[in-house]
């Protein structure tokens, strides 16, 4: 009866250990095969100086918006944004970031809506035409992440925010060397003295107070 038990034993051990070596070799598998897929996508990638300067694609850019209304969010972006960017690879803390948005594109794809956020109850855009961004300190996070200060003005109040920026390689495309870049932060719209509330509803209860902003960006690489 013992010597059945161990040979049981040491079979359910063989097995085991069968099972998990080939669990072990399909996640291998399965990871080269995700690996795989993605160097099958063919960009041809560029060097760059370590020191470079930058100009925003408008037509590849965008600022997008997420803000809460009473339970659900609704979504904007601000088209074609302008700006300009210096990197230094070396030293990320010499680059500088600057950045402009016309308010007046705004679009929630709601006519009435983006007509309202123009208006003095919000962005005041005959007053206050664009939203700046000038970066005031960069530091790497990451090998293709950077975090970002600096100031941002809107509807004429200036306050520092952070943003979290992912780039892409340099790469060639169109006759030009370009690079792609994420920035996301979230800001609150009533530190920018947009304090509009539904009338007769709670402060914060229809429109939101806590805005997420998505920065999108093709870099095309300066002489």
């Amino acid at each position: 009866m013992a010597r059945i038990t161990w040979v049981g034993v040491v079979s359910l051990l063989l097995v085991a250990t069968e099972s998990a070596c080939q669990t072990r070799e399909s996640a291998a598998t399965q990871a080269a095969a995700t690996e795989f897929d993605a160097k099958s996508v063919s960009i041809p990638i560029a060097s760059v100086p370590e020191i470079s300067r930058w100009k925003l694609d408008p037509e590849n850019s965008s600022a997008e918006f997420v803000c809460r209304h009473v339970l659900t969010k609704v979504r904007g972006m601000f088209p074609q944004p302008s700006g300009t960017v210096m990197l230094d690879e070396a030293n990320p803390a010499n680059s500088r970031i600057e950045a402009t948005i016309a308010v007046n594109g705004i679009t929630t794809g709601v006519e009435e809506r983006d007509t309202h956020l123009k208006s003095e109850e919000f962005f005041d855009a005959p007053k206050f035409p664009t939203i700046t961004f000038a970066s005031t300190n960069v530091s790497r996070s990451g090998p293709a992440s950077y975090t970002v200060t600096g100031d941002l003005t809107m509807h004429g109040v200036t306050k520092p925010v952070t943003l979290a920026v992912t780039a892409s390689p340099a790469f060639n495309h169109a006759e030009s060397i370009r690079k792609g870049i994420e920035a996301t932060t979230t800001v609150n719209r009533k530190d920018f003295g947009l304090r509009w509330e539904f009338p007769g509803e709670g402060a914060g209860v229809v429109v939101g107070d806590d805005v997420q902003i998505t920065i999108n960006a093709e870099l095309v690489l300066q002489p």
